[in-house]
């Protein structure tokens, strides 16, 4: 991994090179030929496949081999809860939700609520803490329009009789020595946090395990997750299930530019239960492309590449690619002015805010029909 950054599952410094990363790690491009093969079957690309936001993946053509065989596959996500979700962690739920939508796929949702407990060393964040956030977290994912009949949602501690068996069998093919290497941990680090990959690894599997054949399984994650499965595929596959393959998503930017938003920086990140005040505070600070005066703006114009809230339209708040075109104009030629730009970035995203919370309520009565308990 470069020095000028790192990327790991509980944290990411510098400014990531996506490209090396994939070489580091491995994995290959969506390129325009996967994409094509994706189309066949939606009818038309999810905006964060297109514009590239997601842009590499693991055995992505042989799960399309498989679907075009008649072997359906199943979608696996997840997320472990700290706090409020960010519109940064909505990312991977809105691919799953399409994937599922498009592909009549069953989607697996793990909520690891003892492993923030485990790795953290916040003393606020306990495993009674952790595990009322994640059904929180829960409501958040569900509204964003998952059907109950397809969608299982699960969290650790609720459905360990069910995962630790398979987890153990993950366990014993994974050395202290694998994980040093793999995530930088010390001898200091505790034996839960160790053994969480196994954890995280048997939703690839469970389907296959559930329907005694082998079932294809489609992973969208972030790159910072994409470590516990190069660990867990190889353990995967010696066990005689499918490897799991991975679509791999950027990272939505923090406000101030760094690429990753962050939970942990409350300051550069836009969090699901943020007021409209409080939006409207943290995209006026937003890093822009814009030059040092509205006159010299209008003269020269400025960098949308730069910009966070034009990448803020571009991987999330704007699908339609030919407005968010004239945004990206508006952002060039100069006749935007940052004051305007962050103006309607803001209303942007506290209507979707509002919106979002409006369904939550909805759903709130409705959460038991997706949680499975053993």
């Amino acid at each position: 991994m470069s020095e000028k950054y790192k990327v790991t599952p509980w944290k990411v410094e510098g400014v990531v090179d996506y490209d090396a990363f994939a070489k580091q790690a491995g994995i290959q491009p969506i390129d325009e030929e996967l994409k094509k093969r994706i189309a066949k079957y939606t009818g038309s690309l999810h905006f964060m496949l297109s514009r590239g936001i997601y842009y590499a993946q693991r055995q992505l053509s042989w799960l399309l081999d498989e679907y075009e065989k008649g072997n359906k596959f199943y979608v696996y996500t997840g997320i472990a809860p700290s706090g409020s979700m960010t519109i940064g962690h909505l990312i991977p739920f809105i691919l799953t939700q399409w994937l599922q939508e498009k592909f009549d796929a069953e989607v697996y949702i793990q909520i690891p609520d003892e492993e923030k407990f485990l790795s953290h060393k916040e003393p606020d964040l306990t495993l009674e803490r952790t595990h009322e956030l994640a059904y929180e977290d829960a409501l958040d994912i569900v509204s964003l329009g998952f059907k109950p009949s397809k969608t299982k949602i699960f969290l650790d501690t609720e459905y360990a009789s069910t995962l630790y068996k398979q987890a153990a069998r993950v366990a014993k093919h994974i050395t202290f020595s694998m994980v040093k290497d793999a995530f930088g941990m010390t001898n200091e680090a505790n034996i839960g946090w160790i053994f969480y990959t196994s954890m995280q690894a048997v939703p690839a599997f469970l389907k296959s395990v559930e329907e005694g054949k082998n079932v294809p399984c489609l992973i969208p994650l972030a790159i910072d997750q994409d470590v516990h499965f190069r660990i867990a595929r190889d353990v995967i596959g010696k066990l005689g299930y499918y490897k799991p393959a991975i679509v791999h998503a950027k990272f939505l930017p923090a406000l101030n530019g760094a690429s990753k938003m962050s939970a942990s920086d409350k300051t550069q990140a836009i969090y699901l239960n943020d007021d409209e005040d409080t939006v409207r505070a943290k995209i006026g600070r937003a890093l822009t492309g814009q030059q040092a005066t509205a006159e010299l703006q209008r003269k020269y114009g400025g960098d949308p590449d730069k910009c966070v809230v034009c990448q803020y339209y571009r991987y999330f708040f704007e699908p339609d690619d030919r407005k968010l075109k004239k945004i990206f104009d508006a952002e060039r030629d100069g006749s935007m002015l940052a004051g305007e730009h962050k103006a309607e970035l803001a209303a942007t995203i506290n209507e979707y805010l509002r919106k979002h919370r409006q369904k939550k309520e909805r759903y709130r009565e409705k959460l038991d029909s997706f949680m499975l308990e053993c």
